[in-house]
C-alpha cells in the first residue's frame, strides 16, 4: 500500500487577474487535505472508491473526461505502464468540493504522488505541478495554475502565470478565517464570463487588472515585513474590484460585510467566486466571535488558519 496527502489552498489576493498575467498570493491550508491510498488488487481492473462524492467504480466504466480517469490514463501513458495494473484506489478528502479551496487539484496531486510511490517512479514537485496543471486545464478551461502550484509545493506562493515559482514567508504570523457559502463555485463559468467582458473591452479590464496587481504587490511586501495591520484595507479594495468583475455574489457579499461588522479588519471573496469561500483577516482572539457572526450570516462552515 502507498499513501499520499495534499493540502487545500486559499487565494489571498489577485484571483481572476492572475489569468491575465498579474500576480496573485496564495497559501496552503493544512487544516483540510485530500488523502489517497493505492493497493494492489486481487481482482482485475482499477477500482476507485471516493465516498465523499459517492463514487465506487472501475476505471473502464468512467467517462474518459472524468477527472480521476484523466489522471490515471495520463499517468499510465506518461510512464509507459501497460497493460493497466489491477489496483484499489481509495480517495478521501476533508476539502469541501467546488468551494475555492482547491479540492480538485489536491486530489490530483495526492493521487499522482501515491501512484508515483506505488510504481517507484520518482517525480519532483515541479513535475507533479506540471502534471496537475494539465489536468486542471482539461476541467477548468483557462485556469491560472495557482491552485496546483500552491498545493504541489505546499508553501505560500507569489504566482505569476508562466513565470518561475516564487515562495514567500510572513514577517509575523497572522490569522485568517475562511467561510464557506455552501454554494458550489462555478470556476469555469466565472472565468469564462470575465473573459467575454475582457474581449469586449480590453482597455477597461486591463486597467482593473492593473489595480489588482498593485494591491497584490503591496500585500506581499506588507506580509513579508510583518505589517499585518495594513492587509485588511487591501482585502477590502480587492473585493470591490472582484465585485466590479461580476464574480462575487450576494451570499459572498453578505459574509464579507458580516466579517467586517464583527471585527475583522478586512474581508474578501476568494477563488472563482459566485459561491465558494470568502476570507477575513482577524486577530486570533477575535476569531471565535467573527466565526459565529459568519455562521449567523449564512456560512455553512468556517476554518481558522494561521499563515506563519
Amino acid at each position: 500500500m502507498t499513501h499520499a496527502s495534499a493540502p487545500g489552498k486559499i487565494i489571498l489576493f489577485g484571483e481572476h487577474a492572475v489569468v491575465y498575467g498579474r500576480p496573485a498570493l496564495a497559501v496552503p491550508v493544512t487544516q483540510v487535505h485530500a488523502d489517497v491510498e493505492v493497493t494492489d488488487s486481487p481482482r482485475a481492473g482499477i477500482w476507485v472508491h471516493a465516498p465523499e462524492v459517492n463514487l465506487h467504480a472501475e476505471l473502464a466504466s468512467l467517462p474518459s473526461d472524468h477527472p480521476l480517469a484523466s489522471v490515471l490514463h495520463n499517468f499510465f501513458f506518461a510512464f509507459g505502464i501497460s497493460p493497466f495494473p489491477s489496483l484499489n484506489i481509495a480517495i478521501s478528502s476533508t476539502i469541501p468540493v467546488a468551494s475555492g479551496l482547491g479540492s480538485g487539484a489536491a486530489v490530483t496531486v495526492a493521487l499522482v504522488r501515491a501512484l508515483s510511490a506505488h510504481f517507484d517512479t520518482s517525480m519532483t514537485d515541479e513535475q507533479v505541478n506540471a502534471f496537475a496543471y494539465e489536468i486542471e486545464k482539461l476541467h477548468h478551461g483557462t485556469p491560472s495554475g495557482i491552485d496546483n502550484t500552491v498545493i504541489a509545493y505546499a508553501r505560500p506562493v507569489y504566482f505569476i502565470k508562466d513565470r518561475p515559482i516564487e515562495t514567500f514567508s510572513a514577517g509575523r504570523p497572522f490569522t485568517l478565517l475562511i467561510a464557506d457559502t455552501g454554494i458550489p463555485a462555478p470556476t469555469k463559468e466565472s472565468v469564462g464570463d470575465l473573459r467575454k467582458l475582457w474581449q469586449a473591452d480590453q482597455t477597461r479590464w486591463e486597467k482593473v487588472f492593473d489595480q489588482v496587481e498593485v494591491i497584490s504587490k503591496q500585500a506581499k511586501e506588507k506580509i513579508e515585513r510583518g505589517q499585518i495591520d495594513s492587509l485588511g484595507e487591501l482585502m477590502n479594495q480587492n473585493h470591490a474590484l472582484l465585485q466590479e468583475m461580476t464574480v462575487s455574489s450576494p451570499e459572498l457579499d453578505r459574509l464579507v460585510e458580516a466579517a467586517r461588522r464583527s471585527g475583522a479588519s478586512g474581508a474578501k471573496m476568494s477563488g472563482g467566486g459566485r459561491g465558494g469561500n470568502m476570507i477575513a483577516i482577524v486577530e486570533q482572539e477575535q476569531a471565535a466571535a467573527v466565526a459565529e457572526a459568519l455562521k449567523s450570516a449564512g456560512a455553512k462552515r468556517t476554518i481558522a488558519t494561521t499563515v506563519a
